[in-house]
């Protein structure tokens, strides 16, 4: 079999599997809760990072490695502010908890970043940064205009400061 009958169907924007890891450790946060296995999150965190650098398209791969920690941060953030809603002191308890939540999830979001970079590596991601570099040495070679040392007209474009008045003026009987 060829290698794309193996390939899946199925691909992904960037945001898309953006989507995906956030909803799939905010599901993991759900079930360590009601399970109370806190390993769940790290597990969920992982292998929704898995499937989404998996289906992402290869072309979008560099938007999705840099955003694991800020996924991570987020689902951790909305989960502990959750949490800390009942108690007297908000923000004393929210702070708290993130503290705790990403110390613990501290390895669970290094393993799941290393992994999201090892396979988008594998799957295409040099090719991306290539890419990138040279549309910004693109950019970096259009002419910009010369700086003169007397000031050029330059007029405001038309209605810009004077408002526009639309339709005629009513005729009053007086």
């Amino acid at each position: 079999m060829s290698d794309k009958g193996r390939r899946s169907a199925v691909r992904l924007t960037a945001r898309g599997a953006i989507a995906l890891v956030l909803i799939g450790t905010l599901a993991g946060y759900v079930l360590a809760a009601l399970l109370d296995m806190p390993i769940l999150v790290g597990l969920a965190f992982i292998g929704s990072c898995l499937v989404g650098v998996t289906l992402v398209n290869p072309r979008e791969l560099l938007s999705l490695v840099v955003t694991p920690p800020m996924i991570f941060f987020v689902a951790t953030l909305i989960v502990e502010l959750g949490r800390a809603l009942g108690n007297a002191s908000l923000a004393q308890a929210l702070a708290l908890g993130l503290f705790t939540s990403l110390s613990a999830g501290a390895p669970w979001l290094f393993a799941g970043s290393a992994l999201v970079l090892a396979v988008a590596w594998k799957r295409g991601l040099p090719a991306n940064v290539r890419e990138l570099r040279e549309e910004l040495r693109a950019g970096a070679d259009v002419p910009r205009p010369r700086a003169s040392k007397e000031k050029a007209f330059a007029p405001e474009p038309e209605g810009y400061f004077e408002p526009k008045v639309y339709g005629t003026p009513r005729v009053t009987d007086e």
